[in-house]
């Protein structure tokens, strides 16, 4: 067998799997989920459309009733055209097997969502990541010297980024924009908790794409991303598409989603004032560092040394929240709180008393 491992490319076999902590029987707030459930009337009314689904038939392969959904809840750009993924995982994928030509670079600020860079190791591509300024804002001028050295195929910047939460300056994005080769993707993953979003940027410079999710608005279980931009580009993007992959079963689900939208939008409204509350309860932890967020998490330096121990103290207690201490170095001492229900960050709150 260990003969048979050889013919696994080398770089895969240096790669770690992604790690998925077990969240059974606790307070789970490691994820960026939302945590609300659908109340009885909305969940019966969801099965009895899935009752309409016919599983001995394949899904429509490009499933034109879920992007009429998303077209008319978040205000694409008629002119724009939509491709879908399951989960915006494959729709990274996708986009960087079609970038991975030679010695083609893929271009990210850290830190920043770790499938940029394992997606495109998977491809083959090489990765460059520019370090954020110590307050998580864009350094300009290391980013602009970056992309003249690699002429990267592809950036990621995230707003709000994940784990910071933060948002980047206007001027500096465009100007990074400005300056690509290549393509410049918008990961809008955490739009619902923000405003303003890069639909304008899409329209201004023909080699932006707008990356979205259903994931963090409470549909994560559904895996269903979005991809939209130019049809020439989004045409290409197709051809690697595999067909039927949104199967028919998240289509119906998103489809009624789509048409209750309004009940994730008022449960995103409860989750920002919660960060809110949240935000004010860790910042009065003993010198911790709670950083403003514009997502559904919040991101909080420690005092050095107690990174792992809170994380394990809470552990013990129920709650699951993410470790980010070791993960890169300008997040030494640092945690990552999801908001979770009002209850649950409640929990969280009593939990750190016992932990300073």
């Amino acid at each position: 067998m260990s003969e048979l491992l050889t013919l696994i490319r080398p770089e895969i076999r240096q790669l770690s799997a992604y790690h998925v902590a077990d969240a059974a029987g606790m307070i789970k707030l490691d994820a960026m989920e939302n945590p609300y459930v659908w109340d009885e009337g909305l969940r019966a009314a969801w099965l009895e459309h899935l009752k309409t689904v016919n599983l001995n038939r394949y899904p429509h392969p490009h499933a034109p009733a879920v992007k009429a959904g998303l077209r008319a809840v978040m205000d694409i750009p008629p002119e724009m055209e939509v491709m879908l993924g399951n989960g915006s995982d494959e729709i990274l994928q996708i986009l960087l097997m079609a970038l991975a030509l030679p010695g083609a670079t893929v271009l990210a600020v850290e830190p920043c969502f770790v499938m940029y860079r394992f997606i495109a190791k998977f491809a083959g591509m090489e990765y460059v990541g520019v370090p954020l300024n110590e307050d998580f804002s864009l350094h300009r001028e290391a980013i602009l010297a970056a992309i003249a050295v690699h002429r990267p195929a592809v950036i990621f910047l995230a707003e709000p980024n994940n784990p910071t939460g933060n948002k980047y300056d206007r001027e500096t994005v465009c100007a990074i924009i400005e300056a690509a080769p290549g393509f410049v993707v918008m990961d809008e993953a955490y739009l619902p908790f923000t405003d303003g979003d890069a639909m304008d940027l899409l329209r201004q410079y023909p080699n932006v794409l707008v990356m979205r999710t259903l994931s963090k608005v409470g549909l994560a279980g559904l895996r269903l991303g979005l991809l939209v931009g130019r049809p020439d580009v989004l045409g290409e993007l197709e051809k690697i598409r595999l067909p039927y992959n949104i199967n028919i079963l998240s289509q119906a689900s998103a489809e009624f989603a789509l048409a209750h939208y309004s009940v994730f939008e008022a449960q995103a409204k409860h989750i920002r004032a919660e960060r809110s509350r949240l935000f004010e309860g860790l910042s009065r932890q003993p010198s911790w560092t709670v950083y403003p967020s514009e997502a559904n998490f919040l991101l909080a330096r420690v005092p050095a040394g107690r990174a792992r121990a809170i994380f394990e103290g809470l552990k013990a207690k129920g709650i699951l929240i993410k470790i980010l201490d070791g993960a890169h170095p300008l997040l030494a001492d640092c945690l990552r709180f999801t908001v979770g229900l009002p209850e649950e960050n409640d929990a969280v709150l009593a939990a750190l008393q016992g932990l300073r």
